[in-house]
């Protein structure tokens, strides 16, 4: 049996990679509705940070949905 450490290895980088962007997406979602909340104490109406938030997340939902297409034959 022989081993393709070269495959292994891009394998590890594209998954840490992703789960780095999944992350940091994530948290710029919660940062966002943080900052919203922040401008609706301030009077404002706060909706593109809303949007921009809901962004995040659905970018962070894509990933897992495009992950578990990935994992699960019967989706292919």
């Amino acid at each position: 049996m022989s081993i393709a450490w070269g495959s292994l290895g891009d394998v590890a980088l594209v998954s840490i990679g992703a789960t780095i962007a999944v992350v940091a997406m994530f948290a710029l979602g919660v940062r966002t509705l943080a900052e919203r909340d922040t401008a609706r104490a301030h009077g404002g109406n706060g909706t593109f940070q809303q949007v921009s938030a809901g962004a995040c997340f659905l970018v962070c939902a894509a990933a897992v949905l495009y992950g578990l297409y990935l994992i699960i034959p019967q989706f292919h």
